[in-house]
């Protein structure tokens, strides 16, 4: 017998999806949906359009494993339209063409449509982010003034396109390392923040705090900490706005999320894991910087902890020595390069070794994730969901979890998460794996 099923509001009508930051990621992300659309790619690497989940019983012959979309009402992306903020001009076709990630004659196929979506001024303060210099900026006062002019955007955005509903993810760059303070703690402290032009608030939380405020729901696709604060995470369970954050998990931090809970599985200890990228992009060119790169090593150091446990099995892994490097190189371009070497020890001690060479493309990688974040974040919300999404933790490299809990990182464990909290929107059976497979 299938669960109580949610009330789901059927996905009618056209959903926005706003971007603040319309570089690689996001141009990306937004020529694919075009080129999807026109039937000249294929959408690989994202759940909601390719991915299918097991429903009912594991019978012998038959496995159930439909379409995800076929599963619960996902938005169609032929009603999807894109908007968003860059502190460049560039169209999205001009800035597609100068992130040199897409073949360019698949983008001159797209450059009607693409030339057609032109960012808006962004919030942008180059103390946060001190190596770009973009002069499509907005001005005002205060912090508060910023927020509400992101706000009238967003407003006459939905207007100006006819959208039923938005969504709002983050593609901008990583931000200078910001701890939790005071400030952070209330909506009246964080409010009282933005009037007074508070350190402690980046642009990154302006654009959260504007989003979540008109109930659109946010996801976070760098590590900065944006909408993972108290204060914002009780604004989104005030207007009933689901979030997510944050940090895309991408190249060398999903090979991690893959391979460590597969060794730990096998009870086979680790000495060391060493890691470095090299990456020519904006996100290299900002991460060069000491205090950017700060925010992105402690969103990548935490996952092996958080999956081997050290306490728990301190004979296999309490003396792990985890390092983390990210190094510009402008040639290699979007094309981004991890090595990774992992001392592993086997049978009575014997030491072994693993390496890997992941010559991957960020932006393609991450294109997908923010596809499937703006989806199912809508998803959430016709859902009647708020507050923090932890079934989301999936795509991202710190995903938020409720206070008092740790983020899972272990990749399974978090699709598992991932599509029982589908079946459960949907009304079906949650799977729990016992050898009964659900006979009643």
């Amino acid at each position: 017998m299938a669960e109580k099923k949610l009330k789901v509001e059927k996905p009618t009508g056209k959903l926005g999806i706003l971007l603040p930051g319309m570089g690689a990621v996001a141009t990306t992300f937004i020529a694919g949906v075009h080129a999807v659309n026109k039937k000249i790619s294929t959408p690989i690497g994202s759940l909601t359009q390719m991915g299918r989940m097991r429903i009912g019983r594991r019978d012998k012959d038959i496995v159930n494993k439909p379409l995800i979309s076929d599963v619960v009402p996902l938005q169609n992306l032929k009603n999807v339209v894109f908007g968003g903020w860059d502190i460049y001009e560039d169209n999205v076709y001009e800035a597609a063409m100068n992130a040199e990630v897409l073949d360019q004659n698949l983008l001159k196929k797209l450059k009607p449509s693409l030339s057609k979506i032109k960012p808006m001024k962004a919030v942008f303060d180059k103390n946060y982010v001190k190596k770009l210099d973009g002069k499509h900026v907005k001005r005002g006062k205060t912090k508060m003034k910023l927020a509400e002019a992101l706000m009238r955007d967003i407003r006459q955005f939905k207007k100006e396109n006819n959208c039923d509903r938005l969504v709002m993810v983050w593609c901008g760059s990583t931000e200078i390392y910001i701890k939790e303070s005071a400030v952070h703690r209330t909506i009246k402290s964080f409010e009282k923040g933005l009037e007074e032009n508070h350190i402690d608030i980046p642009p990154s939380m302006i654009y959260a705090y504007g989003a979540i405020k008109m109930g659109i729901p946010y996801a976070n696709g760098a590590p900065n900490l944006s909408c993972d604060v108290p204060a914002l995470v009780k604004l989104a369970k005030e207007t009933g706005t689901p979030i997510a954050g944050k940090d895309f998990k991408t190249g060398q931090t999903l090979m991690k999320t893959i391979l460590a809970p597969g060794l730990k599985a096998r009870a086979l200890g680790i000495e060391g894991w060493f890691s470095t990228n090299i990456l020519g992009n904006r996100d290299g060119e900002v991460l060069d910087d000491p205090d950017n790169f700060k925010t992105k090593e402690v969103s990548k150091l935490g996952v092996l902890e958080q999956i081997l446990e050290p306490d728990v099995h301190p004979e296999l892994y309490k003396d792990l020595y985890h390092k983390v490097r990210i190094n510009y190189y402008p040639p290699r371009g979007d094309a981004k390069e991890g090595w990774d070497n992992i001392d592993i020890r086997g049978w009575l001690n014997y030491p072994m070794q693993i390496k890997i060479d992941f010559l991957c493309r960020d932006s393609i990688l991450a294109a997908p994730i923010v596809l499937d974040l703006a989806i199912f974040l809508d998803l959430a919300k016709r859902s009647g969901m708020h507050g923090i999404q932890e079934w989301l933790g999936f795509y991202l490299k710190s995903p938020q979890a409720l206070p008092g809990l740790h983020p899972e990182h272990d990749i399974f464990k978090q699709l598992e998460k991932l599509e029982n909290t589908l079946r459960y929107i949907a009304g079906e059976k949650l799977i729990d794996h016992l050898g009964q497979d659900y006979e009643s």
